[in-house]
């Protein structure tokens, strides 16, 4: 038996145990999940296999079906353990921050760059879209920090744009499971020769605070979004 195949049997084991794993947790956090990924396939392959009888090709779309089910079923999947892992982080500090630091799109992420002694803070994030100064914390309490935060970095960031985000459950407040779909939505600003200049000038600015103590989500291995597309 070739390396190859060897290396492919002892990870393939591996993988299955992880979805298992992920299956668990994803039953334990939502009784509801698992049965609307087996019926998102279920309907999935009755839809193809419908299709193939109506136009007399049965025996090419029945395996169709069975590719189709499978991944609709772990595109499901996934969503639903990424709904999952979002409820388990959220309300936790450091559950924005852990958020950015696994998005795509070349962000560069700065956690902690301001906070207080009651675990409020405030993550930095440089990509395409500029600075976006991202709170964590009530609202009554966060916007004294982004404030200060935007007007500490206005020189630096010279005419670049800031955008302030305020993370949480209040009026206002971006709920942390659609923090990283708002980001993907702002405009694209700057090229990525400009993000790298502005990434310099930022990270020679001294630091306003130390990452705060206190609970942090240690672990939570964020699901990767789409790639936003670049110009």
């Amino acid at each position: 038996m070739s390396k190859n195949a060897t290396d492919g049997a002892q990870e393939r084991p591996g993988r299955l145990k992880q979805i298992r794993m992920v299956a668990q947790v994803l039953r334990q956090a939502d009784p509801k999940a698992l049965p609307i990924v087996f019926a998102a396939a279920i309907g999935t392959l009755v839809l193809v296999i419908l299709v193939g009888w109506l136009i007399g090709q049965l025996w090419f779309f029945i395996p169709l079906g069975l590719l189709a089910a499978v991944a609709v079923g772990m595109i499901v999947f996934g969503q639903m353990a990424q709904r999952a892992q979002y409820k388990v982080i959220a309300g936790q500090p450091g559950a924005a921050a852990a958020i950015l630091k696994n998005m795509r799109g070349g962000w560069t992420v700065t956690e902690a760059v301001s906070g207080n002694r009651n675990l409020d803070m405030v993550h930095r994030a440089v990509g395409r879209a500029g600075v976006v100064l991202v709170s964590e914390g009530p609202s009554n309490r966060v916007g004294q920090l982004l404030g200060a935060e935007k007007k500490r970095i206005s020189r630096a960031a010279q005419q670049v744009p800031i955008y302030d985000i305020q993370v949480g459950d209040e009026e206002g407040q971006i709920p942390v499971d659609k923090l990283q779909r708002h980001l993907m939505k702002l405009p694209r600003n700057l090229t990525k020769a400009q993000v790298s200049e502005l990434n310099d000038r930022l990270q020679a600015l001294p630091r306003a605070m130390q990452m705060p103590k206190g609970p942090m989500p240690k672990g939570s291995r964020m699901p990767k979004g789409p790639k936003p597309k670049m110009r």
